[in-house]
């Protein structure tokens, strides 16, 4: 009977793992939709309704969870989404009040907090989703603050300001910004190195990468990177820099320690019309991603209403997935492991 019990508990863990396969998260900016895409074959498998224009996404460490940042359009949004990846339900939306415009989006280690800039009100918010609530309001200064990235022990958030063309280094604990260096115009793309030693910063209206000291944002660096690069992400080891670049529609890859461009792909097609975007009708890549366990990248090309899929190993675009009107945050959410046998 014990025999009978154990084995029927580890088919219900397989059949959970198979069950939520590890996906694809697009947030479709001009839908104000998320797309669950199978990462198997790009097949959509789920969509979530959100509030109005979606920009950013972030997938809590359990893989359980997901927060959405609703930009909004002609006027500013103020709400973030809350999706329940788990069961599918219908999302949930939390309300900032008078902080307009949020964007940058990481969610805390602990797996209920997010952190969020709101540009309308120029702060860094740490806000509770599970009591909706926001627990902090940090005053970020002029300039906007648009993407933001954390430091590995979650002590500090780096924010980058495309209207200065700076760098913000806020300490989560405190509640104050502590530095803020220039980078360069347009500085919107920010990811800090898994190791926690370098801050990267996409400055695209000088066609720039900037690096920077995470603890006084001094420039260590600074490569040229022509074509307006607006995102930059590490591979999980931190050994590659992936940089999407929206006018030149290609995807650059630098190696992290020399900082050496490895690659360019061109991620663009003639035999595609593009639809209009902030830079006329073109691909316009943006969001960037990249798998953990395969050789993989995914690229949103926001002209076209697809998904690049890269192969990391020979460099090529191999496939393009459907979307929804116009993608730009994307978010891998894990498969879990199977149940083990006692």
């Amino acid at each position: 009977m014990r025999g009978a019990t154990l084995m029927l508990g580890w088919l219900l863990g397989l059949s959970a793992a198979v069950s939520h396969a590890s996906e694809l998260l697009v947030a479709n900016k001009s839908a104000d939709t998320v797309w669950r895409l199978s990462l198997k074959d790009g097949r959509r498998v789920g969509e979530f309704r959100t509030g109005d224009a979606p920009h950013e996404i972030s997938v809590s460490p359990d893989g359980r969870t997901a927060v959405v940042s609703n930009y909004g359009g002609i006027r500013s949004g103020n709400t973030l989404s809350v999706l329940d990846l788990a069961t599918g339900k219908p999302s949930r939306q939390i309300d900032l009040g008078q902080h307009g415009a949020p964007h940058g989006l990481r969610f805390l280690a602990d797996g209920r907090r997010v952190v969020v800039t709101t540009e309308a009100s120029a702060r860094l918010l740490v806000v509770d989703i599970t009591e909706d609530r926001i627990d902090k309001e940090i005053d970020i200064g002029d300039g906007v603050g648009h993407m933001v990235a954390l430091s590995p022990d979650e002590r500090f958030a780096y924010v980058a300001k495309i209207a200065k063309g700076a760098v913000s280094r806020v300490d989560l604990v405190t509640g104050g910004e502590t530095h803020e260096r220039p980078a360069g115009k347009g500085a919107e793309g920010i990811a800090v190195r898994p190791d926690g030693r370098e801050v990267w910063v996409t400055n695209r209206e000088d066609g720039t990468i900037t690096v920077h000291d995470p603890k006084t944002l001094a420039i260590r660096r600074r490569m040229s990177s022509q074509g307006f690069p607006i995102r930059v992400t590490f591979s999980a080891d931190g050994r590659m820099a992936f940089v999407t670049k929206a006018r030149s529609a290609m995807l650059e890859v630098f190696d992290a320690r020399t900082k050496l461009s490895l690659a360019t792909v061109a991620l663009s097609r003639e035999d595609t019309e593009y639809q209009d975007t902030m830079l006329g009708k073109a691909a316009l890549p943006i969001g960037v991603i990249v798998a953990p366990d395969q050789p993989r990248a995914y690229v949103a090309i926001s002209g076209g209403d697809r998904i690049a899929v890269i192969d990391t190993e020979r460099w090529q675009v191999i496939d393009y997935w459907v979307t929804g009107r116009e993608p730009d945050a994307l978010a891998i959410v894990a498969r879990p492991r199977p149940a083990v046998l006692p």
